[in-house]
């Protein structure tokens, strides 16, 4: 009789705990980080530039490489239907953007140089920046840090973006 009590007992106290409710954080989208530099170049020095070369170092690690540079575009916002369905639309905005993949990527200081062509076929200045990677939570701090290593390279030269 004693080991029935006990059963019971524990088999109450094990259904009375499975079924509180305890706090569940969001689920993490699935989705990689890319270990890159992006380089957006901006509208107003697109057309200037023809070929970019992208040299980056980083905790005495150096990579380099011509990049392809794709079209920019903005993210237009398409409104939610009523069931809380949401959409988008890319806008091109006249930038071109390129990605330097790296083997790692860290909060360390980083140093780039950027070397390229016009259209002309003449060398555009040599463009170099010092500066560190920022580490974020955009999904949560559950969902574990992205660290983003972004660049804007314009007729002033090289400059980290402010989103990223």
């Amino acid at each position: 009789m004693r080991k029935s009590a006990v059963l019971l007992a524990l088999m109450t106290t094990t259904v009375l705990t499975g079924c509180y409710h305890y706090p569940v954080p969001a689920p993490c989208p699935a989705i990689a980080q890319a270990t890159a530099v992006s380089v957006t170049v901006a509208r107003e020095y697109a057309a200037q530039v023809e070929t970019l070369n992208l040299k980056a170092c980083q905790g005495g690690v150096c990579k380099e490489s011509a990049l392809e540079l794709s079209p920019g575009s903005d993210s237009i916002d398409q409104g939610c239907t009523p069931d809380g369905v949401c959409s988008a639309t890319a806008s091109p905005n006249g930038t071109r953007i390129g990605h330097l993949m790296l083997d790692t990527l860290t909060e360390e200081p980083m140093s780039l140089t950027a070397t390229g062509t016009a259209p002309d076929g003449l060398a555009l200045p040599v463009r170099t920046l010092e500066f560190r990677p920022r580490g974020a939570y955009p999904f949560g701090e559950n969902c574990g840090r992205f660290i983003t290593a972004s660049v804007t390279l314009d007729p002033m030269g090289l400059r980290q973006s402010d989103a990223g």
